[in-house]
């Protein structure tokens, strides 16, 4: 018996991964994040398993469910959105497996700021603009961040901001991160990436505040800030340039063919 941590992907159903739709498709136990999670996802799961929404369950609940399935010897397919390394809440439940003696393995899934990447078509890292992607979120009253990875210190760095979790004090956002990446630094909200109902905001710190308000969007949106994302971040890549020498292309050796 084994349980699955599986990341669906960000939303939509064929960015599920081939081995994630086969460890679904044999598991009698099924325990996903009904709010995140599509239904065509779920619909990989056999005909007759228990398929248990659990956006409403606490974690004593979930366990206690994965622990039954230990007991009948089923192998459960625990469901979360995006990539579980992400704000997946998965570190609770493996310490209580680790407890219980229960085994478990981690199978990734496409993040959702890989797929708001996408979207948007451009590259979070820009020669020349940035070179880094910060993945994170602002304080909030549920899970306090950190003192020194507080917004005010990581906008210093000027990298590429990718906040989860943040939509909705998103003025706030714009204020902190304004006297590092100035006024006129572009911005992009993007709202339930992969879905059917993806939308795309997209304006400056001194406007995306009123935009996204104005647009009624308050969960579920990824705010990414950065150079990066204007048309004239079009640095060119050292690897790709012909004065540069690397294992595979020698440029003081005639190319072998």
């Amino acid at each position: 018996m084994t349980v699955h941590f599986i990341g669906a992907g960000p939303g939509a159903a064929d960015l599920l991964t081939l081995r994630a739709a086969e460890v679904i498709s044999r598991c009698p136990v099924c325990l996903y994040a009904g709010s995140l999670v599509p239904a065509e996802v779920i619909a990989h799961a056999p005909e007759n398993a228990r398929v248990i929404d659990t956006a409403s369950m606490t974690l004593e609940e979930i366990i206690a469910e994965i622990e039954a399935a230990h007991a009948a010897g089923h192998d459960v397919a625990r469901v979360h959105s995006g990539d579980p390394s992400i704000y997946g809440a998965i570190a609770e439940q493996i310490r209580l497996l680790e407890e219980r003696g229960i085994p478990f393995e981690i199978i990734p899934g496409v993040p959702a700021f890989a797929a708001a990447a996408a979207t948007l078509k451009c590259e979070l890292t820009a020669p020349g603009i940035s070179q880094s992607i910060i993945l994170t979120r602002i304080s909030g009253k549920a899970t306090p961040v950190p003192e020194p990875e507080r917004l005010e210190e990581l906008a210093r760095s000027r990298a590429t901001l990718v906040l989860h979790l943040s939509i909705r004090r998103l003025r706030e956002v714009a204020r902190i991160c304004t006297p590092h990446y100035g006024e006129d630094c572009p911005v992009a909200v993007v709202y339930r990436a992969s879905w059917p109902d993806e939308r795309v905001i997209t304006g400056t710190l001194a406007d995306i505040p009123e935009k996204v308000r104005a647009a009624k969007i308050t969960r579920t949106a990824l705010i990414i800030i950065g150079h990066v994302l204007t048309a004239s971040a079009t640095g060119r890549s050292g690897l790709y340039d012909p004065a540069h020498a690397h294992l595979l292309r020698n440029t003081g050796k005639k190319r072998q063919t």
